[in-house]
């Protein structure tokens, strides 16, 4: 499978059914190659997947991240090809470890070593199977062990919170030959403070899990940098604000670093979808 050089993430369980078409048709129209979403408290993963796909005429559509404690590798699997099959193969499974609070305080499952978790669920997932190594399937990867994993075994990675100097990494670990799927929040907000206020909210939840701030530690920020909601310089980090020419121009930053693609996020007001959809459009392209 090919993929194009422009995406979008999006929490999908934000929306009901009538505003997940509407979205859908926003961002079909608009040219984005794939649409991912993540596997929240809402929708299951896969069962969201077939909604999304039965909606779309062409839309890509891909789990970022489909966790592999929610099923086991053999359903996975059985998702996976199903899918494929029945949506002209537009569908990329995306998978990871999740977050132990979610794996054991929401699901009851005892949270394995990352790594070790991850290629036991990939040796269930494919074995046996001809072909295994030419499904689209990707890793959320953020550590040089689990992108050399993804890069051994399934098609690329895909990283979240992250920052152009990352996806110079993580591109030498992948090689030429292997996706690199970067996610980025963006909104078009030219009010230094107004932007930020919305960064904070949006990354308030990611700064209490310790993978992200290890992995934060890596790219030079300071536990300072966590303290009273996020310093400046990291929240405008993960999150590029300004006027449409400003934000297209620091999206490019990935794409120069090495991305194969680069997923908008786009973050506005709760329930602002018109907002949402206008970011979408001037970023298009």
């Amino acid at each position: 499978m090919q993929i194009g050089r422009w995406g979008v993430w999006y929490p999908l369980d934000r929306l009901d059914a009538a505003q997940l078409r509407a979205f859908l048709g926003t961002v079909e129209r608009l040219g984005y190659d794939v649409l991912w979403y993540p596997e929240a408290l809402g929708y299951e993963s896969m069962s969201l997947a077939g909604f999304l796909l039965a909606s779309t005429r062409r839309l890509k559509i891909g789990s970022s991240i489909a966790s592999i404690y929610a099923r086991d590798a053999f359903t996975a699997r059985r998702g996976l090809r199903g899918l494929t099959r029945l949506y002209d193969g537009r569908f990329i499974l995306g998978l990871g470890v999740s977050h132990a609070p979610m794996v054991e305080g929401v699901r009851g499952h005892r949270y394995e070593k990352p790594l070790a978790a991850m290629r036991a669920y990939l040796d269930a997932l494919t074995r046996d199977q001809e072909g295994a190594a030419d499904w689209p399937v990707a890793l959320a990867a953020l550590g040089p062990k689990m992108l050399a994993l993804a890069a051994e075994r399934t098609s690329g990675a895909l990283p979240y919170n992250t920052t152009p100097e990352h996806t110079a990494r993580a591109k030498a670990i992948l090689g030429p030959d292997k996706w690199l799927v970067v996610e980025q929040k963006v909104c078009l907000e030219t009010d230094p403070a107004k932007a930020r206020a919305l960064g904070r909210r949006e990354l308030a939840r990611y700064m209490a899990m310790p993978n992200y701030r290890d992995h934060w530690g890596r790219l030079s920020f300071t536990e300072q940098d966590f303290a009273a909601g996020g310093s400046d310089r990291f929240i405008d980090a993960m999150l590029l604000w300004g006027d449409a020419a400003t934000v297209r121009r620091k999206l490019h930053a990935h794409v120069e670093a090495g991305a194969t693609q680069v997923c908008l996020q786009p973050v506005h007001p709760e329930g602002d979808w018109a907002a949402r959809d206008a970011i979408l459009t001037a970023l298009t392209g």
